[in-house]
């Protein structure tokens, strides 16, 4: 497999041929630094796409992949959406932000956002050529939806794998955005079963026609997030501190794919703040060289990212699907949210709130909350984290865990149980503070797939110990920007 792309055209036919598709397309791509600092409100960028849907499928939408949309999705804020989790929910001292991710473009998820930059990676460099080639889009749900979201505007053939057991939710968006049925190819298993992803993602590769966009390994997931998310994050806090105190003490994410936790790494360069890494405690493999299943949507497992940054991260934490699901039964019925109203003085605000934040969403919080207790923050640190998608995509998995878990339907006895033990009574324990002995183990276990299954040579793999290479990622930045202008001025040659 390709390690690291460079930001160098290799095949200039090739970038010519997707240029001038681009051209009779009539698109102009945003460079990944408009992503991160996107026009003002009152740009003519913003009149220009006001009219447009965010959920067509249509060129406007890949200027608002980026943090700073706002309620309607169709305009610009000034700071990225978030919101303050109030102590009578978390009950902790700490200031727990979360980043929301459901205002992006086309699929309400920020995942539109690493598969913009991963194919505009191989775009601008001349290695696809969308006139011929497919982009095969290996995920659990929402990469994928960006993945097919992207391809479709970019006039090429977007193939989503993903397990069969998924959210009824993302199969019923894939349906609909599609070329052909065909292009959704279901795998074994469910949120834990990575590995036959990839099994099947090395049968389609024999064709040459498919390219496969990894977002596991993709180094364009690690630096867009790094760059865009990193720099979201850090508005946010500024909002928040707004002249105050407070110290962004953590950056808290599920590992994932390890796209999203390179924002960590940008906090941590200019504030120092430390890095918390979340897993299912069903599988838990940086926890403990674990493995199993579960059901907090949105994470992948049984395997340590090629992307992730380990020698760079503070924490390990465990969070079981069981509290997961109880959250969103909880949060996502009238009768849990009537009970904590009621019963806790929860406000109508903070409630609807959560109609932003997702199952791997909750999953951070808790996770927040449990760093919170471990470290006994005060209220002058604040634990910033990331909600990816909306409850709306887990409607679905609400009625199937009600179903099996509550015959007679949520009661308020129920919906009080459900509080005391997954948020008042949540423990500390399944925190892991790394030393650099279990930083160097939880990074050795990349090996097994990155070396004996994906065929990432040992020189490369050992070269992630080191933050000089990570930084030097970081520092490509400008080159694929640059890359991106000169693309664009082909396009507009090609159709003149």
């Amino acid at each position: 497999m390709t390690f690291l792309v460079e930001p160098t055209i290799v095949d200039h036919k090739v970038w010519r041929k997707a240029a001038a598709q681009a051209g009779r397309l009539q698109l102009k791509l945003p460079t990944f630094a408009q992503l991160a600092d996107p026009d003002l409100p009152s740009s003519r960028v913003w009149k220009d796409i006001g009219m447009i849907g965010p959920d067509e499928p249509n060129a406007a939408n890949l200027w608002r992949i980026h943090w700073y949309n706002n309620a309607s999705r169709r305009g610009r804020d000034l700071v990225p959406a978030y919101i303050l989790l109030p102590s009578e929910i978390t009950g902790v001292e700490a200031q727990i932000l979360v980043l929301l991710g459901d205002r992006f473009p086309m699929i309400g998820a920020h995942k539109v956002l690493p598969a913009y930059a991963a194919l505009i990676e191989q775009l601008v460099t001349g290695r696809f050529d969308p006139t011929e080639q497919k982009a095969v889009w290996p995920s659990t749900g929402n990469y994928c939806r960006g993945g097919v979201a992207v391809s479709r505007i970019l006039g090429c053939r977007g193939v989503a794998v993903l397990p069969q057991g998924m959210s009824h939710e993302r199969f019923e968006w894939l349906e609909k955005w599609v070329s052909d049925p065909s292009d959704i190819v279901r795998t074994p298993g469910t949120e834990s079963n990575v590995k036959e992803i990839y099994d099947k993602c090395a049968e389609l590769k024999r064709d040459e026609r498919n390219v496969i966009l990894n977002q596991f390994s993709s180094f364009a997931n690690y630096l867009i997030h790094y760059e865009c998310t990193g720099r979201a994050a850090d508005e946010v806090f500024k909002s928040f501190n707004d002249g105050g105190n407070y110290e962004l003490a953590a950056f808290v994410s599920a590992t994932g794919s390890s796209g999203t936790i390179a924002a960590g790494d940008f906090l941590k360069q200019r504030r120092g703040t430390k890095i918390a890494a979340v897993e299912a405690l069903e599988c838990p493999t940086m926890l403990n060289n674990g493995y199993g299943e579960h059901n907090i949507q949105g994470i992948g497992d049984k395997h340590v990212p090629l992307i992730q940054n380990v020698m760079n991260q503070d924490f390990v934490i465990g969070v079981s699907d069981r509290t997961t699901d109880q959250l969103n039964l909880l949060f996502g019925s009238a009768v849990g949210r009537d009970y904590l109203k009621s019963r806790r003085g929860v406000g109508p605000s903070s409630l609807s709130a959560f109609d932003h934040i997702g199952i791997s969403g909750l999953a951070n919080i808790v996770a927040s909350i449990k760093l919170a207790k471990h470290m006994n923050y005060g209220p002058e640190k604040v634990i910033l984290t990331v909600a990816t998608d909306s409850a709306g995509l887990y409607q679905s998995e609400r009625s199937r865990f009600e179903g099996e878990n509550y015959k007679s339907g949520l009661d308020e006895v129920n919906a009080a149980e459900i509080f005391g033990s997954c948020l008042l009574g949540l423990a500390s324990d399944h925190v892991v503070e790394l030393t650099e002995t279990a930083r160097r183990a939880v990074f050795n276990l990349g090996y097994y797939t990155w070396v004996e299954q994906q065929g990432v040579s040992v020189a490369d793999f050992e070269r992630r110990r080191s933050q000089a290479f990570w930084t030097g990622v970081q520092d490509s930045w400008r080159h694929w920007n640059d890359l991106t202008i000169e693309f664009n001025k082909e396009s507009m040659r090609a159709n003149a």
